[in-house]
């Protein structure tokens, strides 16, 4: 047989769109012509499968071989087609029978002596070859990546010796089921280890309760930072769903470690970040800081140090969840539903209400140093809060304060009064959802006149609104109360 088709995926964002690999063998001077909207690591596979087919000991027929990548008007790019092009030749020259590769999809990069290498991007395909109901095989460093699509039939090999054996039923291969049952363990700091920092801990506690962006404004050295990396093990682990999506960003993006699978992500950008790295792109984009922190934490630490335009990119995903990305060979969009916790100093030099160093910096300076952030961002912040210096005595005396694992509990406890109340964390609350809950004309008026003296927006005023919510679940409150609205006014600067 002359002709071969080869099944497989190409990648295309979080989509994993199938592609049929064609391959023909004519009569005429050997030559290898690849098509279908190949890019130069897809065009180079020419050689990496000649001498992967030569060196593993097969015959490279000696005739005219055109491979077409169908659809053609879909861009490939990447060495995934490696292993599908070298089994479309084997099938078209005889070597391979045709019934042995139809049931399969195919993926993998081939090293010059045949071995198989990992690829980017598993888990769409997985979940795109399940949905179809094809069973995959892909390169060993894949299969746990594979294997986490539990519907999925997954088979794994190290070399294209053992595809071919596979194929022609002499070997078989390992079958790739499942992924880690148990729970991940909280990661990052504990809280108790912090000394002092109550109302910090107060504020990362509600954060994480209702899913709500907060901002640390303090001197250097008041534990800003490390109060963030308490976050994350406030969280409670990812379900199937979420876990899987997480996972495929990763997957496309760095490439998915599955030691990580069903934590929050925790991302921690540094300040000098360009837009892109930020929110995403390119000329075939690819996820940004923001979908790499999607279910999880984002913390942008020196705030003020970002570009202005850079930050007013995270405007829409704040709201949104996620990111729209629109270039002229692509569109995409990519989910970005993460927990924003920021944290700044209060002037240029840090000291500004320090009472252990006084500040050197002039009223214009300190200005200009916070009119780096805009009012749209900082609306969308839920929570400022301004974190002191610890003083000495409590810096050196005993730790003190509830542990992560006393803390995460009333957290957990108070997730699971909002989805049964309304479905939805508060921070994913509409303003119809908060407006039916402030029901009492007391809350009504006492927010009002909030309103007009600290000078609130709408979005501001219903954020507020959310916050005191969490801090009605976090007591059991049946209903929203004066001290939660009180409280939550509290955080608003």
């Amino acid at each position: 047989m002359s002709l071969a088709m080869i099944k497989t995926r190409a990648l295309l964002g979080l989509e994993a769109p199938p592609v049929r690999v064609e391959v023909h063998l004519a009569n005429g001077l050997p030559a290898f012509n690849l098509v279908g909207l190949p890019e130069t690591a897809v065009k180079e596979s020419r050689d990496r499968v000649r001498s992967a087919l030569i060196t593993a000991g097969f015959d490279f027929p000696a005739r005219r071989i055109t491979v077409n990548l169908s659809p053609a008007d879909l861009p490939k790019e990447g060495g995934r087609y490696d292993l599908p092009i070298a089994l479309g030749i084997l099938v078209a020259s005889g070597q391979l029978p045709q019934t042995a590769v139809e049931p399969w999809e195919f993926l993998g990069e081939l090293a010059l002596n045949g071995e198989l290498r990992p690829v980017k991007g598993v888990l769409p395909t997985a979940l795109g070859a399940a949905h179809q109901g094809h069973q995959l095989l892909v390169p060993q460093d894949n299969a746990a990546e594979a294997g986490l699509v539990s519907q999925l039939e997954v088979r794994s090999a190290a070399h294209l010796l053992q595809v071919s054996a596979f194929l022609c039923g002499q070997e078989s291969l390992p079958l790739e089921k499942g992924h880690p049952a148990e729970a991940p363990q909280p990661v990052g700091q504990d809280l108790r280890s912090i000394k002092g920092q109550a109302g910090a801990k107060r504020a990362l506690e509600i954060a994480a309760a209702g899913g709500h962006n907060l901002l640390f404004t303090g001197p250097p050295g008041s534990g800003k930072t490390l109060l963030a990396s308490c976050l994350p093990a406030l969280l409670p682990p990812l379900d199937e769903n979420q876990a899987l999506e997480v996972a495929a960003i990763q997957s496309i993006s760095e490439g998915f470690d599955i030691k990580s699978w069903r934590q929050r992500p925790y991302r921690a950008p540094h300040h000098s970040s360009s837009s892109v790295a930020l929110v995403g792109g390119g000329s075939y984009p690819r996820p940004g800081e923001i979908s790499l922190a999607h279910q999880g934490v984002l913390f942008l630490d020196e705030l003020p140090e970002f570009e202005r335009r850079v930050l007013e990119a995270l405007r829409e995903p704040l709201e949104a969840g996620e990111i729209h990305l629109s270039r002229a060979a692509q569109q995409t969009c990519y989910p970005s539903d993460f927990l924003l916790l920021a944290a700044m100093n209060p002037c240029p030099c840090g000291h500004l209400g320090n009472p252990q160093q006084p500040c050197r910096c002039s009223e214009g300076q300190i200005q200009k140093y916070r009119g780096r952030l805009s009012g749209p961002l900082l609306d969308r912040i839920d929570m400022h809060l301004e974190v002191a210096a610890v003083p000495p005595d409590e810096l050196w005396g005993p730790a003190s304060g509830e542990s992560t694992e006393m803390v995460r509990a009333r957290v957990l406890a108070a997730r699971e009064r909002q989805i049964r109340r309304a479905g939805k964390l508060n921070s994913a609350m509409t303003p119809a959802d908060v407006e039916a809950e402030l029901d009492s004309p007391e809350l009504k008026q006492l927010l009002s006149q909030a309103m007009q003296k600290m000078q609130l927006s709408a979005r501001a005023a219903h954020r507020v609104v959310k916050v005191a919510l969490t801090l009605a679940d976090l007591e059991g409150a049946p209903k929203l109360a004066r001290s939660h609205l009180l409280e939550a006014l509290g955080y608003r600067k």
